[in-house]
């Protein structure tokens, strides 16, 4: 047998069929890169890499929820501060830096790429006609042939026949909401009509909700992240705030956050009501147990200063100008009143102390009076005190108290006296809740075996060194609010929700494709029935015989 004179069977005789393919040049790579980054696989890795990537955040504190945390962790590490902020890392602006935003953006554009394309592709197959049917339906599921055999009738009698069968066929398929297409064909001599059917598009649309709304999603997260406003707020009861940044103790806000955007309203504090585990409830081992707290709340309207009553509990809050208004602690908020040497008050406050064990509500503080003291020597001091406070002593057996109660049924407060620089002045803002004693020298306390102060309600005792008095007037209570706003917060909501609604659809309508075709013979006609799934569909051979016996009682 001659071969092509270019034939190369190996040896290098006969021309070569190698091919010689040019540079792939900057146009390929930029395709080979887009079709890379628009791929399902590349969305899932970027999706897995953002959630990753935000660890970190949650290892050290970040500079636009915690910057006193980033000071002190500066403090207390700096050789490891100086490599943690340098910019490639940026480990204290996680959320802000190049390398996060980067995943963030490339996640973006990569579901964007994936979904533009797929919704030209299904609105084309949307408003397309169902595809031809199969020359051997053999192959697919379900595939069952009925023969019908009539040696006496015509030709045209068999090809009306065939057309009867198939249009009975659509008519069935119709009616179970596929879409139809009579089809024609001569294949090998023998006439073929046959009627393709096609339904399930819901579900490839359901799969673009659910990505559209994906990248919704991200959009309202971003937009969010950058418009978002938080404020946290200590209220004693009796006191009020105003909805300004000037008021409130700590404020997180975003990039584009307009501060005059505020809305302008006062709230007030009038009691704080707890509700405890008591022997009449019948259950022993949980007394003392918090049943409910209830914040009494005044609301002032900052046009006309008309006053509305208000409750907040955990998990309900108070929504003012779509603004919640959340409860998110409290606890106990001792009025401590000092006086110096010559009998002046140089301190009055309620300071709020932090609850150590939310069963019996024993609580840690500290006071910090800066100037108004002056010591023996005639030179002026800052004095420091810290301390403990107990709804209802108990003493243990070595001498130390404690709490075994959380309300307050026998309040008692300790406190350690230190004096000397607080370190206020340095520039550094500190924390109100914590006592920097490095270059302060203890008066009281178990360091220096000089009992601490003991003070209950209405209570008065000497400062040390006769820098004073120290008073225990009343003990309120506080509660610590949280005020949110973040206008993409609602359209995050609702993107959610789309993306679960577009899951579920998709993942319960099947998309299938169904054929009945009649081939005329010689001596009758055989009828074909055959299915074709898109995924797994379980129900597909049941469809197809289900749909051979319908068309059957039919005919």
């Amino acid at each position: 047998m001659s071969r092509p004179s270019d034939y190369d069977d190996g040896t290098g005789a006969g021309g070569s069929l190698r091919g010689e393919s040019g540079e792939f040049g900057l146009k390929g790579w930029a395709r080979w890169f887009w079709r890379q980054l628009t791929s399902m696989r590349v969305a899932l890795l970027l999706l897995l890499m953002l959630a990753i990537a935000a660890i970190p955040g949650s290892l050290v504190p970040q500079r636009s929820a915690d910057p006193n945390g980033v000071i002190q962790y500066a403090k207390d590490y700096p050789e490891l501060y100086k490599v943690l902020n340098a910019f490639p890392i940026q480990a204290f602006d996680v959320y802000n830096s190049v390398w996060f935003s980067a995943i963030y953006l490339l996640l973006f554009i990569s579901l964007i790429g994936c979904v533009l394309p797929r919704i030209t592709h299904h609105w084309k197959a949307w408003r397309g006609t169902p595809p031809k049917t199969p020359a051997r339906l053999q192959r697919m599921a379900g595939f069952t042939e009925v023969r019908v055999s009539n040696p006496e009738a015509t030709p045209a009698e068999r090809e009306e026949f065939a057309l009867r069968a198939v249009e009975a066929g659509r008519d069935l398929l119709k009616k179970q909401r596929y879409r139809v297409e009579i089809q024609r064909a001569e294949r090998r001599g023998t006439s073929e009509i046959s009627v393709s059917a096609e339904r399930g598009y819901l579900r490839e649309t359901g799969n673009l909700i659910f990505h559209i709304s994906l990248v919704g999603v991200l959009i309202a997260v971003g937009l969010g992240s950058a418009m978002t406003f938080n404020g946290q707020k200590v209220l004693i009861e009796g006191e009020t705030m105003v909805n300004q940044l000037i008021d409130y103790d700590t404020v997180n806000s975003g990039q584009a956050f307009d501060t005059s955007s505020l809305e302008p309203f006062g709230l007030r504090l009038n009691s704080l009501d707890v509700d405890y585990m008591t022997p009449e409830d019948g259950n022993l081992s949980a007394l003392g147990q918090v049943k409910d707290y209830r914040a009494n709340m005044t609301l002032i309207d900052a046009e006309d200063g008309s006053e509305t009553e208000h409750t907040i509990r955990v998990n309900h809050p108070l929504r003012v100008h779509g603004s919640p208004i959340y409860l998110i602690a409290n606890g106990y908020a001792p009025l401590i009143t000092i006086k110096n040497a010559e009998g002046e008050v140089v301190y009055r406050e309620s300071m709020p102390f932090i609850p150590q064990d939310n069963l019996t509500m024993t609580s840690l503080g500290v006071l910090k009076v800066p100037y108004g003291i002056t010591e023996e020597d005639g030179t002026r001091t800052q004095l420091g005190l810290r301390g403990f406070f107990y709804p209802t002593k108990a003493e243990l057996e070595t001498g130390a108290f404690t709490s075994n109660y959380p309300d307050l049924e026998n309040p008692l407060l300790t406190l350690d006296v230190f004096s000397g620089d607080l370190g206020i002045d340095d520039g550094v803002a500190q924390s109100v809740y914590a006592l920097d004693t490095a270059q302060m020298d203890q008066l009281t306390g178990r360091a220096v075996d000089i009992d601490s102060i003991e003070l209950a309600v209405g209570d008065t005792a000497d400062l040390p060194n006769g820098l004073g008095t120290i008073t225990l007037e009343e003990v309120p209570r506080y509660a610590s609010f949280d005020v949110m706003r973040n206008p993409a917060q609602i359209w995050v909501l609702v993107f959610a929700l789309a993306a679960l609604g577009g899951l579920m659809w998709s993942l319960f309508v099947p998309r299938r494709r169904l054929w009945v075709k009649a081939i005329t013979s010689d001596d009758g006609v055989t009828l074909q029935y055959a299915g074709l799934a898109r995924g797994d569909d379980p129900a597909l051979e049941r469809a197809v015989a289900e749909l051979t016996e319908k068309h059957r009682e039919l005919l």
